[in-house]
């Protein structure tokens, strides 16, 4: 269980699938590039891609006595996934005994988003890791459901050739 696969859950669930499966989108897809890129080139006096447990966080940082976590996301357009995405990183933390806070950031947007975890929070994460493995357990992934990130989604050629 990671990140990754709690933000896809939200867009795509055959994607959560194959990514569990380890089968490799196509490296080279536009979208894929710009993120690097966008990782690679924002926040660079923050401490990036940062392991704990299961999780790599973006921006890791202490602000005013706690933990600040940030997720570095190419655009808003997806909030949804992304403020789950973030809330499971806290709580991860959370089982690990630490407490904090998130940062969603979208640099392109000069926009943030504050994301504090809460008991509603946790009972739909918790919910979610569940639906999550009875998905990677299937021994075949959901059928593909046509939805308009297909157009830029680096499995296009794997679902719909």
């Amino acid at each position: 269980m990671n990140g990754t696969l709690i933000w896809y859950y939200y867009i795509c669930k055959r994607e959560v699938w194959l990514m569990a499966h380890n089968i490799v989108s196509d490296q080279d897809a536009p979208n894929i590039d710009i993120g690097r890129f966008m990782h690679e080139n924002s926040y660079k006096r923050k401490r990036k891609e940062i392991s704990i447990g299961n999780i790599k966080v973006d921006v890791l940082d202490k602000k005013d006595g706690y933990l600040m976590i940030g997720e570095i996301k190419k655009s808003s357009k997806y909030i949804e996934s992304s403020k789950m995405q973030l809330a499971y990183y806290l709580l991860e933390l959370k089982r690990h005994g630490l407490e904090g806070r998130g940062m969603l950031m979208f640099p392109q947007e000069r926009k943030r988003e504050t994301i504090e975890l809460n008991d509603e929070l946790i009972d739909e994460l918790e919910r979610v890791e569940r639906d999550i493995l009875k998905i990677c357990y299937e021994p075949y992934p959901p059928k593909p459901i046509k939805i308009n990130m297909c157009r830029k989604c680096a499995y296009a050629e794997f679902c719909w050739s």
